[in-house]
């Protein structure tokens, strides 16, 4: 392999070789970049220009990512719709944990639950919400909808004396049991 040959170490395209015969295109020697028939740019050897390797440098913020409150806001203000959906899931986690009453699981989940159907709400209704939105609009709706309804219906159907009975559930379970 000759040094201007495509695969050559150190030279995979064949750029910047000095003597035509090697590129296979006698006609490019003398001319300076131009473009070829297709739009890509061509070197003066006549092979293809090299782009240098593009970078990420950032990645492109969600659809309503920005702050939910101005800039000179002291930082707790401008994340309020991602407190107050933490705060609310902390409480209803304080719930579970201590154990204050009866039925505190239940109502500690369901406060979890209403939570995660909180930070949809705000996700849908309001323009920005800070570092709440975490991917597209939709995407984040649907996900915090889906996961705070499952977890309110868990929470009301969890035994002994669920306070939601679903008919269909319980044959299905008692099929698949016995």
């Amino acid at each position: 392999m000759t040094s201007g040959t495509p695969g050559t170490p150190g030279n995979p395209d064949g750029a910047g070789a000095s003597d035509p015969a090697e590129t296979g295109s006698a006609s490019a020697a003398g001319a300076a970049a131009a473009v070829s028939a297709n739009g890509s740019a061509v070197s003066s050897a006549g092979g293809p220009r090299r782009r240098p390797p593009t970078v990420t440098t950032g990645t492109a913020r969600p659809e309503g990512g920005g702050r939910a409150a101005p800039g000179d806001a002291p930082a707790p203000a401008r994340q309020w719709p991602l407190l107050t959906v933490l705060g609310l899931a902390g409480l209803g986690l304080l719930v579970v944990g201590t154990d204050p009453f009866a039925q505190a699981f239940r109502i500690g989940a369901i406060l979890i639950g209403a939570a995660l159907l909180v930070g949809a709400a705000m996700r849908r209704v309001l323009p920005s919400v800070g570092m709440l939105a975490v991917r597209s609009r939709f995407t984040d709706m649907i996900t915090y909808g889906v996961m705070g309804g499952l977890i309110v219906l868990l929470a009301l159907m969890v035994q002994p004396e669920p306070w939601l009975r679903i008919p269909f559930l319980e044959d299905i379970l008692h099929l698949t049991v016995t």
